[in-house]
């Protein structure tokens, strides 16, 4: 069955895609969940304005994200934390600690997810912390982590 996404959905494609699919998945999934419709010969320019409004959006995030990259490109975000004599933090820098001290120093609100730490920071000293703001953009942050008297 031919159907018209109205919403993206993994492994079948994007919103405003024409695509086949089966027809118990179209009636028992696409449909009453609201992702689809059946496509007709008058939905091709409906499905046209879709997809230019999704590639426009598209263009337009991505952008975002590249300026937020070049703000963030070789910047030093400091965080003080409580530590013991040896460096070791009482307790860890985590993704959260981060993201509101880009938006305190930088003036850039992060999603949370975009910042790929594998485990938070649990001494002093400065780590390299990446963030994949967008798609292929992103950007590598040094995270400072200094001793709070």
């Amino acid at each position: 069955m031919r159907v018209l996404l109205r919403n993206d959905v993994q492994g079948i494609g994007r919103r405003g895609d024409i695509v086949n699919v089966s027809d118990g998945y179209a009636r028992n999934f696409l449909f009453p969940s609201g992702y689809a419709l059946k496509a007709t010969e008058g939905m091709e320019g409906q499905a046209t304005a879709m997809r230019r409004a999704r590639d426009l959006r598209y263009a337009q995030s991505e952008e975002s994200a590249r300026v937020q990259a070049d703000a963030l490109r070789e910047a030093t975000i400091t965080i003080a934390a409580r530590a013991g004599s040896t460096g070791r933090l009482f307790g860890s820098v985590s993704v959260h600690e981060i993201a509101e001290a880009i938006a305190a120093q930088k003036g850039i609100e992060l999603n949370r997810e975009a910042i790929v730490l594998p485990e938070p920071i649990k001494v002093l000293g400065v780590t390299e912390v990446p963030i994949e703001l967008f798609g292929d953009v992103s950007v590598s942050v040094s995270v400072e982590v200094t001793s709070a008297s």
